[in-house]
């Protein structure tokens, strides 16, 4: 006999009970939240499922646009999302995900993110945020002290003062980035005399008052995509991003730098910022942030350090220094949700001085009054959750010694990482780690041997074969699921001009092993024989060069 199938029924009693009463103990949430809290790096590991699926098989599963007329109950829908979401995510937290800049994250984050979303407070304003506002201020000054090292004094006058602010919090780095040349070409363009400043009259009219020809900002070559993303919105245009020249270990050259402020003041353009990098994106490199900041002052130019991935190796005495002369910055990005392993969606931006941020504060009658203390009138963002909570927990529970040894072990396993992978004869390190990103990629010996003694039409097809293999080794390992390691594109100097695409690995997860990270490398060996036409014509060239 058939039983017969429950269906959920709409009442507005059955709404009532999705808002205040939870699952029974039996149900699939329960013990969803029981496997979360007892152990949650294997119950990603259970539900998350090692082989890719296309995502064109997946977007089966999310192809109506129909919102349903028939509601679900709360543990079938569960069951649905396990099957298809949860069992095809990508397992950022996997001790053999080393591709990106994503980490496992402490237990402790689940229960009181539960705490977090359940109060729902918006950090807009006072009004809807009460205790969490004055929180936040803290969290701020926090990490301005990491920073800047100012006195308690200073903390005390203007932590919470309610006409000024250190920094704000947002999504991310781009917003936070964003945050910080909207301060800087406000206070570069800023009123006077009759004219009320760039933020009132608009671009046209502040160029116009000034007599500039254009706007720049300065930035490595190196620097993050979402600068260019800053530069349009600011309304700079992608080509007022201007970018300054690195040298062979990835970092801004100053000498560049300077020539660069010359041609643009002869051309009659303000270069209002340069951006300093404290990590970049593909590489890990540290700019030489104390010289830049020695520049910035000569030129009375805003200096910003997008330390998005970087900073937080401030924690660290004894690797504090990779990042010297941050100090110096006008303002600093950190991602939270980097390496001080909180969840997605906690970035920041710091000002040194206190008033910077009045060059674009907001107000209005409803909700950001002037003389508040609401935090609303100083981001870039509007309505936003309390992701700051989340940063005052860590920072207690894991406190500076427990970061700093965190930042210890992900740099000096990245050291190990880069000394194992010179040790094999079909590796190339191609970028040494400073901080714990580095970069590398599989070259057979019998390739290496002949790239000694290949003429330049040689060494190119040579280099063109190599990326193909990259690429196809990266792909099928993402695709196998056993690990995950990104790839870029680079030009190292060894190899002159030529653009080598290379594995780029992050080694910021305290559960990764060094057992791992050779099992990434023999599993790239295995792989390579999987792509049999590819190895034949590397080895075919080789031979044809070394005995030529």
């Amino acid at each position: 006999m058939v039983s017969e199938q429950k269906i959920a029924d709409v009442s507005f009693e059955s709404l009532l009970r999705i808002f205040t009463i939870p699952e029974g103990p039996d149900s699939t949430l329960t013990q969803i939240e029981e496997g979360l809290s007892k152990n949650l790096n294997q119950f990603l590991r259970e539900h998350i499922v090692a082989e890719e699926k296309p995502l064109h098989e997946i977007e089966k599963d999310f192809s109506s646009a129909v919102i349903p007329e028939q509601p679900a109950f709360v543990s079938d829908h569960t069951e649905y999302l396990l099957d298809t979401l949860v069992s095809h995510s990508v397992h950022t937290s996997s001790p053999s995900f080393i591709g990106h800049m994503t980490s496992a994250l402490p237990y402790f984050l689940m229960p009181l993110s539960k705490i977090m979303i359940a109060l729902n407070q918006n950090l807009v304003k006072i009004e809807t945020s009460k205790a969490f506002t004055p929180l936040e201020r803290q969290v701020l000054g926090m990490l301005h002290k990491l920073i800047y090292g100012k006195t308690e004094t200073f903390y005390n006058q203007w932590m919470h003062s309610a006409n000024h602010s250190l920094g704000a919090f947002c999504s991310g780095g781009t917003i936070a980035n964003i945050t910080a040349l909207w301060v800087a070409r406000n206070n570069a363009l800023k009123a006077q005399g009759q004219f009320l400043g760039v933020g009132k009259e608009g671009l046209f009219r502040a160029m116009k008052h000034y007599g500039y020809e254009g706007l720049a900002v300065l930035v490595s070559e190196r620097g993050h995509y979402s600068l260019k993303k800053a530069a349009d919105v600011l309304g700079i245009g992608q080509q007022g991003l201007v970018a300054v020249k690195t040298d062979s270990h990835n970092r801004i050259c100053p000498d560049d730098l300077r020539a660069k402020f010359a041609q643009l003041k002869q051309d009659n353009i303000k270069p209002f910022a340069v951006i300093g990098v404290a990590g970049t994106t593909e590489t890990g490199n540290v700019d030489p942030l104390r010289e830049i900041a020695q520049i910035c002052q000569q030129e009375s130019c805003h200096f910003h350090v997008d330390a998005a991935w970087g900073g937080a190796t401030l924690m660290s005495a004894k690797y504090r220094s990779l990042l010297d002369g941050i100090e110096l910055a006008d303002s600093v990005t950190i991602d939270a949700h980097k390496q001080l392993y909180i969840p997605m969606g906690a970035g920041m931006v710091l000002f040194k001085n206190p008033d910077a941020m009045k060059s674009i504060e907001h107000h209005a009658q409803y909700i950001l009054r002037k003389g508040s203390k609401d935090l609303g009138s100083h981001t870039l963002e509007g309505s936003r959750s309390g992701m700051a909570m989340l940063v005052y927990a860590a920072m207690h529970i894991i406190s500076r010694p427990g970061y700093e040894l965190l930042i210890n072990q992900s740099i000096e396993k990245a050291r190990y990482f880069a000394d194992l992978i010179k040790q094999q004869d079909d590796f190339e390190l191609v970028s040494e780690p400073e901080l714990c990103l580095l970069t590398y990629r599989y070259v057979p010996k019998y390739v290496r041997d002949a790239l000694v003694c290949a003429s330049h039409e040689q060494t190119t097809e040579l280099h063109k074969l190599l990326n193909e293999l990259t690429k196809v080794i990266q792909k099928k390992q993402r695709e196998t699921g056993l690990s995950f390691v990104s790839r870029t594109q680079l030009n190292p100097i060894q190899w002159s001009i030529h653009d080598t695409i290379v594995f780029r690995v992050v080694l910021a997860n305290p559960l990764t092993t060094k057992d791992v990270l050779s099992s990434v490398l023999e599993e790239q060996r295995e792989i390579a024989k999987t792509a049999p036409n590819l190895m034949a014509r590397l080895e075919q060239l080789s031979l044809d060069i070394t005995q030529g």
